[in-house]
């Protein structure tokens, strides 16, 4: 029965996955191989991961018993000879003895243990959400990055091209100076331009070997084009999904049954603990009773009082509970504006797209050649043929810049839903 319920599940989560997630394109190989080193290598996720084995080695520290005890005793020696076998009083005592806790009492702390590690497994699995997302955000801008210097490196030599027409058509008195002058002050710019992307490429390119354990000078492969995100998922799906699969929830439900657990605790220590003990006494066999032992034992418990600061931990594990809701439905509200906000971004870059492809840039080019082909027969001055070039350039580095920002998005989507293997797995089939 519970094996059929956990399919039912899944398939029902699949049902909504699908239709959110559709066209959701593969990571490259490259991408791909770097995510998985950074699982692997990611100092943080290191540590989060030994934090999941400090809080699972705690469970059965706070659930066992306490050391037992072992106490050795010489019993009433007189003091002028001390010596054990002039007095019936005499006599070394062993003692061995053994605490146990109130009932439950143990069984909750391994409870509060066991809910503090599913708090620190649930952190590293969502901490391994969002170093993929930054990776993968870092790799998408350093696309970008590429693609602009690139299309920078283009426009320069037509540039160089265009000096030295105009430099041709200086010399033979067809054309201004200030023609030729406009044309190196533009090459200059798109120069200086081009240094700040290389600048800002090699410092993502360091980012991205510090994310996956890399020293960060370590060089990295060419880029694959992007490719294109089709799907718009809507947003009641994606707050659906996160609640569903982002381990951060899981998180905070066990961040709230550690409080319930403490503040169960905090009552049980009103109650008494036990100690069950035995002794046994030797003495001396010359005694006038020839020095029988003795055997003793007895239970003793500790006194719960005063109560002012058990009350005090009660007050104490009532309010960490209520912090613990609270911040869930802090969680929960900022990870439904994450989702607005992504969303929203992911539709801006689409329709960005969809207008540089299909109007902007193809209205761009027509207008350069043709004001190219009417600045060859003197129709037009230089400086209207330069402004054409330069425009198609600017709307060229747009498009770019709106292909990474819904790469960007997208990924910051899979993240904030927490769908992040699920949505990679599903989406081959979907794209064939």
């Amino acid at each position: 029965m519970k094996l059929l319920l956990s399919l039912i599940v899944l398939l029902c989560s699949l049902t909504i996955a699908l239709p959110a997630f559709a066209g959701m394109p593969v990571d490259s190989e490259l991408l791909s191989s770097l995510l998985a080193e950074a699982e692997i290598h990611n100092p943080a996720l290191q540590a989060a991961r030994e934090a999941v084995d400090v809080a699972a080695s705690r469970i059965d520290q706070v659930s066992a018993l306490p050391d037992p005890m072992l106490s050795i005793s010489l019993m009433n020696y007189p003091i002028d000879t001390l010596r054990n076998d002039k007095t019936p009083m005499t006599g070394n005592d062993f003692k061995l003895s053994q605490m146990f806790p109130f009932p439950g009492k143990l069984a909750t702390k391994r409870e509060l243990a066991h809910q503090h590690e599913l708090w620190a497994k649930a952190k590293y699995e969502d901490l391994v959400l969002q170093v993929r997302q930054q990776v993968r955000d870092t790799w998408f801008k350093l696309s970008f990055q590429r693609q602009a210097i690139g299309l920078i490196q283009t426009n320069m030599k037509l540039m160089d091209d265009f000096i030295r027409l105009t430099e041709a058509r200086y010399q033979v008195g067809k054309g201004l100076q200030q023609n030729v002058l406009k044309a190196q002050v533009e090459r200059s710019r798109l120069l200086d331009r081009l240094l700040g992307l290389q600048q800002d490429a090699e410092n993502s390119k360091a980012r991205i070997n510090s994310l996956v354990g890399r020293p960060t000078e370590q060089s990295l492969a060419d880029i694959d084009e992007p490719v294109e995100v089709s799907y718009t998922p809507s947003l009641e799906n994606l707050r659906k999904l996160a609640r569903q699969n982002r381990p951060m929830f899981g998180a905070f439900d066990a961040l709230i049954g550690q409080s319930e657990q403490k503040g169960k605790l905090a009552k049980l220590d009103y109650r008494p603990d036990f100690t069950v003990w035995a002794g046994y006494r030797f003495r001396a066999d010359d005694l006038p009773d020839k020095g029988t032992d003795f055997v003793s034992g007895g239970v003793s418990l500790n006194l719960p009082f005063p109560n002012a600061k058990r009350r005090a931990a009660v007050r104490e594990a009532d309010a960490s509970l209520r912090m613990a809701h609270q911040q869930r439905n802090e969680f929960t509200r900022q990870v439904d504006l994450a989702l607005h906000n992504g969303l929203t971004d992911l539709q801006q870059a689409q329709q960005l797209v969809k207008l540089y492809r299909g109007g902007i840039i193809p209205q761009a080019e027509q207008t350069y050649k043709a004001t190219l082909s009417a600045y060859q027969v003197d129709k037009v001055d230089f400086l209207t043929l330069t402004d054409s070039l330069m425009t198609v350039y600017r709307f060229r580095i747009d498009l770019a810049r709106a292909e990474s920002d819904v790469q960007r998005s997208a990924a910051r989507l899979l993240a904030t839903t927490g769908l992040d293997d699920i949505a990679q797995s599903i989406s081959p089939s979907l794209d064939r």
